[in-house]
């Protein structure tokens, strides 16, 4: 069995932390490892953030290694401790509803069938049994409480007014008591996470050592961060989603083609199954040619294709070629074209005769001010649904809502905005 899968990852940059690289090394040489890696059901979805472990965990088993996916059904009635505040407490059915809705997603990744099958698992199937008796002499005596204070975001709270309860403080012993569960159910040996986990990697690791006397690994990826500063993962519109009915599509696309160039390769090492000489190539050509955004469409394409498929990246491309004026924005569907302009600022008018196109560029924000949407008509710089307007006192019709719903405003070649008739 080849350990080269360690080599890959480190060469992608995924490799922040290891408790024993070169124990771990030995153990994949002489056979296939079991590893977990889990994900707290927090919200309906799963969220750009999670395809880093989500994609580690399909190259690992790709590599010849057998995956645990666990979603904390117990833990996510918990929560890990956050450094400013306590968490809201979710119902236990919400956190049902999540938990199947993640076991979904979280399938499209990785592998169920043939020799190194993927195993799903739940927490709350071991955990919900235990008394708290059983727990506090079990599994609490094994844990001192100087290390657990020592936790980062443990501390932070310690030494802020919100304080942390003994619900949240607790979070790391139902985490360590996985790894543990699984070693025995499973044989599993590695746990894998983000580096911001590192504290509930090794509660578990000491966990199964005083337990079983077996040593078992950890290892954690480096949490994604972008050169501007903001927060990977987020834009204007908040939390880049995995769920179509969250994130569309389109925005999707739309979230990897705006990356910046200091981040495309780091981003195409992590998040794409291209190879050295493919992602040396679009290096160069994003050195090059940046105005062509090349490894950007690259990247954008393969991750929606993975995400949501082919046919839907193809959605989105037309409707970025169409709402830019290269194509007909009437061959669009609704769907995509709704999509596409969430993405744009966007003004709702109500029933009756529409205001003249100078006044919606206005009010939809294009121009800052009526006398400057006449001179940008006059100029020849304005678009309604990609036709140029001539006219200054133009007004748009009843016939060019598209989808009997939509306008399409644009100024130049970049600046597009929507307007949508309400009811």
């Amino acid at each position: 069995m080849s350990d080269a899968i360690l080599d890959e990852l480190t060469w992608r940059g995924l490799i922040s932390q290891s408790t024993d690289p070169d124990a771990l090394r030995a153990a994949m040489k002489a056979g296939p490892i079991t590893y977990y890696c889990g994900f707290d059901p927090t919200a309906q979805s799963l969220h750009v953030g999670n395809l880093v472990q989500l994609l580690t965990m399909r190259r690992l088993q790709q590599g010849g290694h057998r995956p645990i996916a666990l979603v904390g059904g117990a833990t996510g009635l918990i929560g890990d401790p956050k450094p400013t505040a306590e968490r809201t407490l979710n119902a236990p059915e919400v956190v049902r509803g999540w938990v199947e809705r993640i076991r979904g997603q979280i399938e499209r990744y990785l592998v169920f069938d043939g020799p190194q099958a993927a195993v799903m698992v739940n927490n709350l199937d071991w955990t919900a049994p235990l008394s708290a008796v059983d727990f506090l002499r079990d599994i609490g005596k094994h844990f001192r409480v100087n290390r657990m204070l020592a936790k980062e975001a443990v501390s932070a709270r310690l030494n802020s007014d919100a304080g942390i309860s003994y619900t949240e403080f607790s979070y790391q012993i139902l985490q360590a008591m996985d790894f543990l569960e699984l070693y025995g159910r499973h044989g599993c040996i590695l746990q894998l996470g983000g580096s911001d986990q590192w504290g509930n990697f090794t509660a578990g690791i000491d966990l199964v050592h005083r337990e079983t006397g077996q040593s078992v690994h950890a290892l954690a990826t480096p949490l994604i961060t972008k050169a501007d500063g903001t927060k990977f993962g987020k834009t204007e519109s908040g939390t880049v989603w995995l769920d179509p009915k969250l994130t569309s599509p389109y925005a999707f696309h739309q979230f990897w083609l705006r990356a910046d160039d200091r981040d495309v390769v780091g981003y195409l090492r992590v998040f794409t199954e291209r190879t050295r000489e493919e992602i040396a190539a679009l290096e160069a050509a994003t050195r090059e040619r940046p105005a062509a955004r090349e490894a950007q469409r690259v990247l954008a394409d393969d991750l929606t294709t993975l995400v949501h498929g082919p046919a839907e990246t193809e959605r989105a491309k037309a409707a970025a070629t169409a709402l830019f004026g290269r194509s007909a924005l009437e061959d669009l569907e609704l769907a995509t074209l709704e999509a596409a302009l969430a993405e744009t600022p966007r003004l709702e008018v109500g029933p009756g005769p529409l205001p003249p196109i100078a006044q919606l560029m206005a009010d939809v924000g294009l121009v800052d001010s009526r006398s400057a949407a006449r001179r940008t008509i006059k100029e020849g710089g304005a678009y309604l649904n990609n036709r140029k307007v001539a006219d200054e006192a133009a007004v748009p019709g009843e016939d060019d809502l598209l989808h009997g719903r939509f306008l399409v405003l644009r100024r130049g070649r970049q600046h597009v905005a929507g307007v949508v008739r309400t009811a």
